[in-house]
């Protein structure tokens, strides 16, 4: 197995912490990972994005040319990681800021998930990251959904926030349960 994902989106959104998240849980399967973050000077507002790869072999180089799936927090991530998706790739666009009325390719599987209206009804507004990790899990063969959870909260533990946090929990199962309803 091998899968390329770019994270992307402003900062502040937690595009980085979702791509060290993929790392950690890749690692935590004996998985060869790579994470090449790339970010404006301007820390929240400027734009962010990561390279995540994920392997059973030998990573050769942090470039992805053509990801397998893209996951896209705003409209401009969209704009400019979208063309590069790999045909049959997974595009996962948060739909609470891109428009509806934005136009995707015909050869991507889209999956529109109001992730930044989901972690507001969860009262976890820095958390639309998590939704996105939890519909990522759900829509794709990257990680099995309790898996990725339970990854998610021991990335959590080791940064020092070792308390369990029910709120970042329920954006991510709150993800998982709006992919599926898709």
């Amino acid at each position: 197995m091998k899968k390329e994902i770019i994270c992307a989106g402003f900062g502040g959104q937690g595009v980085l912490t979702a791509g060290m998240i993929l790392i950690h849980a890749g690692m935590g399967q004996d998985q060869n990972v790579l994470f090449y973050p790339s970010y404006g000077s301007e820390m929240r507002g400027g734009t962010a994005n990561c390279t995540v790869k994920v392997s059973d072999k030998m990573i050769a180089s942090p470039v992805s040319k053509h990801p397998d799936i893209l996951l896209a927090l705003n409209t401009p991530a969209v704009e400019k990681f979208e063309p590069c998706l790999k045909s049959g790739g997974v595009l996962l666009v948060n739909s609470s800021i891109v428009p509806k009325e934005q136009k995707f390719r015909e050869d991507i599987h889209v999956i529109k998930i109001p992730a930044t209206d989901i972690a507001a009804e969860v009262q976890n507004l820095k958390a639309a990251n998590l939704v996105m990790l939890g519909a990522l899990a759900a829509r794709t063969d990257l990680f099995e959904v309790d898996y990725l959870e339970k990854a998610i909260l021991e990335f959590f533990e080791k940064k020092g926030k070792g308390i369990y946090n029910e709120k970042n929990a329920s954006c991510y199962r709150q993800g998982v349960r709006a992919a599926k309803g898709q």
